[in-house]
């Protein structure tokens, strides 16, 4: 108590003193006839505690602090008492004691008073009764307006501050059990300028017997940590987020998605035009204005009325705008609304100044997007909703953000250049479009697997032979991706090569056997340890002939081929099964069929016909029900065929051929035999003129004549019985000469002194292409000649 004791006074009812102790003089100076009379509100320094006025009201013993004026004018801080007393007639009359504090009491206080972080003192019923500065600072009100109020009350009424629901129920929660408890919360104060991260520490407070008495609660401003969390947090969460596909518009919508969901209001996502085209590197300057597509945009305000740029259009960034800056730096910008350059984002665009000043675009950020040394394009990020501006740390993140994306769009970019190489590399070695030709009419469907490659070993071809004749291949090279596609041309430019030559089709496997065989062994030494197994290739192969409406067909290893008959009935041919190419020293068989007009020769890969929910005896029999019907037209039965057998994402590439065969009519051959006699060349010469003549195709006479004349003459000297002349008219005509010697004719030149060796010179000179094959009984001599456009085709 010091040397000043205990003050005492008595208060009556309206608030005047009515006995005053001469402890009260040595503490505030004052003698007893100076404050006899008085009223005792003379005597504060400050206003009365909303506490001391509620028990004020209800009569009940109060205890505070409370800053009171001495006589000689300084201020004391004391520790009063007020206890109520009732008189004679009934009235509410005060006793009061003030003591100073002691010395470790002040010091406490102090420490309180001065502790830069907001503390608050709480009684049994939630309601405060001591805050330090800090808090007062931090609420924006003096502790008189804010004691005896529950935490988050205003100072008028009790109007609950939005934001501080959770934390008054915290308080009671404490008071209720007694343990201390953390709350974490994101609140604007009162007194602060903007919403801070607040880390509380809510601690009970006990008497000697433990009895909780009051809570004691302690906020520390956590914003820096709580947003470093957070921009962690979003860190991780665009990991999973951004980049979750190999397409490159969607990563730009990621991007902006993950901006807008935590710290922008609008952010656009432009990449250059240059980078999309698949350019290794965009010209970023002396090159004019850089062109940019508008790939992403997004905003907290629906329909995205900031932007002028319409999704999916081109534009352009002048060099010097803050964008251009930002692209030939390659570091991120950061504007505010106070920057003199705000409005150079809108150069040469009123559009842009426009949405500038009618959404009030306060902040914004422009950061490049560059991976792997490459610039790909620019994010532009803004506030208009947000009232705080952008600040370092946002930069940081958005160049964070920024470089990830960036990564993500290079991959997809890199991805998406790649595979539709690897696809034109498929289409390459794939016939484009059904050409037309005299023996069929043809339609073809190719489908990849559905693995990432998009491309396999599966191919189809239809190849023009000789004597109007056509060669159908379906192939199939086991596995997927470049290597199977790789393999696959090659295995086709053999099969075309050995076609040529007009071998036959059971030549034509075993030759493309030793090929497989020689292909496996070249890769042999350059196979890793963990590299692909042995190369594997299945084949059918199959010559129509439209003269002589027969099919000669044979297959390695390959599922059956479909024949549809004229009037809608479809069978597969019993065509005797081969080993698969590679396997060696295996034959193969050829069967020959013959096929009517109008039949449908369907030719397919194993992928057409398994499935992992089914097997092969289903299949087949489920392609043979959807090519079975007459009259549809080949389109439509390829597209029945897949979408009967196929699901959406097949698991093996599939390839399917189908053919309507057609024939030559007796009108449009000419054929006649031949005796072994010189003389006759003469009469064949006659035979063919004459036929020119009834096809009206006199201008080919001359050379016809020629052909003839030599063909005929070589096979009478050189060949052996039977002879036979045949005449084909086509799209080309077409001359053959067949004879029962299997000995080849071969070009030479013929010196200049030599009777002879002109002949199949002057042959190959004159006509459009020439050669020879063999056959059962021998071998044919042919050439072929255009036919003049006046003449039409047949």
């Amino acid at each position: 108590m010091g040397e000043h004791g205990v003050a005492s006074a008595a208060v009556d009812a309206g608030g005047r003193v009515i006995a005053w102790s001469a402890g009260a003089c040595r503490l505030l100076g004052y003698e007893p006839g100076e404050m006899l009379g008085r009223g005792v509100g003379t005597l504060l320094a400050g206003a009365v505690p909303a506490s001391a006025r509620s028990c004020l009201a209800e009569a009940s013993d109060w205890r505070g602090p409370l800053h009171v004026r001495h006589r000689d004018g300084h201020h004391l801080a004391l520790d009063v008492e007020a206890h109520p007393l009732l008189d004679l007639a009934g009235d509410t009359q005060w006793f009061l004691t003030a003591t100073l504090p002691e010395p470790a009491a002040q010091l406490r206080r102090r420490a309180l008073e001065q502790f830069p972080v907001p503390m608050a003192l709480f009684d049994q019923d939630g309601l405060a009764v001591s805050v330090n500065s800090a808090m007062e600072a931090a609420m924006g009100r003096p502790e008189s307006d804010l004691v005896g109020r529950r935490v988050g009350e205003s100072g008028r009424g009790s109007r609950r501050l939005p934001g501080f629901e959770g934390l008054d129920d915290a308080v009671l929660r404490v008071l209720g059990t007694g343990e201390p408890m953390p709350y974490e919360a994101w609140l604007r104060a009162p007194g602060e300028p903007r919403e801070h991260a607040w880390l509380v520490s809510l601690s009970p407070l006990t008497d000697d017997a433990g009895e909780v008495r009051g809570v004691c609660l302690a906020a520390m401003d956590s914003t820096e940590q709580f947003l470093a969390r957070r921009r962690l947090s979003v860190l991780n969460e665009s990991g999973v987020r951004i980049g979750s596909t190999l397409d490159v518009a969607r990563t730009a919508e990621e991007l902006a998605e993950v901006c807008t969901d935590h710290f922008a209001d609008f952010v656009m996502v432009d990449l250059l035009n240059s980078a999309l085209a698949g350019e290794e590197e965009a010209p970023l300057s002396g090159a004019g204005p850089l062109v940019f597509r508008r790939t992403a945009q997004r905003s907290v305000l629906d329909g995205c009325p900031e932007s002028v740029v319409p999704l999916g259009s081109r534009h352009s960034y002048d060099e010097d705008s803050p964008q251009g800056r930002a692209l030939t730096t390659g570091r991120a910008l950061l504007y505010a609304a106070e920057d003199v350059g705000r409005y150079q984002w809108a150069a040469g665009s009123p559009e842009r100044a426009r949405s500038i000043d009618t959404y009030g675009i306060h902040s914004a950020m422009a950061v490049p997007l560059r991976a792997r040394g490459v610039t790909l394009g620019l994010s532009i990020l803004v506030r208009h909703r947000t009232p705080e501006p952008f600040g370092e740390d946002d930069l940081l993140l958005a160049e964070e953000l920024a470089a990830r994306a960036a990564v993500s769009v290079d991959n997809a970019r890199r991805y998406t250049r790649e595979r539709a190489i690897a696809l034109e590399l498929q289409r390459s070695l794939l016939r484009h479009h059904a050409s037309r030709h005299a023996a069929v009419e043809v339609a073809s469907r190719y489908r990849p697997a559905s693995s990432r490659a998009g491309i396999g070993g599966d191919w189809f071809d239809v190849i023009p032979l000789s004597g109007a004749r056509v060669g159908l291949v379906v192939g199939d090279v086991v596995g997927h991706g470049v290597q199977a596609s790789a393999t696959m041309g090659r295995l086709r430019t053999a099969v075309r090569t050995l076609a040529d030559v007009d071998v036959a089709p059971d030549e034509l496997l075993t030759r493309l056997d030793d090929i497989v065989l020689r292909m496996d062994s070249e890769t042999d030494d350059d196979r890793a340890a963990d590299g692909p197994g042995e190369i594997g290739a299945t084949c059918l192969y199959a010559v129509y002939d439209p003269v002589s409406r027969r099919c000669s067909m044979a297959r390695a290893g390959h599922p059956p081929p479909v024949l549809v008959a004229p009037d809608g009935e479809a069978e597969f041919l019993d065509l005797p099964v081969g080993p698969p190419l590679g396997v060696g020293g295996l034959p193969f068989e050829t069967a020959e069929f013959d096929v009517r007009e109008g039949s449908v020769l369907a030719l397919y890969t194993d992928g057409l016909v398994q499935a992992p929910d089914r097997d092969m005896d289903d299949g087949l029999d489920l392609l043979r029900q959807a090519l079975a019907g007459q009259g549809r037209p080949l389109e439509e039965t390829c597209d029945a065929v897949l979408r009967g057998l196929l699901p959406d994402r097949p698991a093996d590439d599939v390839a399917l051929l189908v053919a309507r065969t057609r024939a030559l009519y007796a009108d449009q051959v000419a054929c006649w035999d031949v005796p072994a006699d010189p003389k006759f060349v003469a009469e064949a010469r006659k035979l063919a003129c004459e036929q020119l003549a009834a096809w009206q195709l006199e201008d080919l006479s001359f050379v016809t004549e020629l052909v003839v004349s030599e063909l005929v003459t070589n096979a009478i000297r050189y060949g052996g019985s039977p002879i036979q002349l045949r005449l084909i008219r086509d799209a080309t005509l077409i001359c053959e000469v067949s004879d029962s010697s299997g000995t080849a004719p071969h070009m030479r030149r013929a010196r200049a002194f030599d009777e002879g060796g002109r002949g199949l010179l002057l042959v190959a000179q004159l006509s459009q292409r020439w050669g020879s094959r063999h056959t059962h009984t021998g071998k044919i001599i042919w050439a072929e000649q255009a036919i003049p456009d006046r003449a039409g085709a047949p």
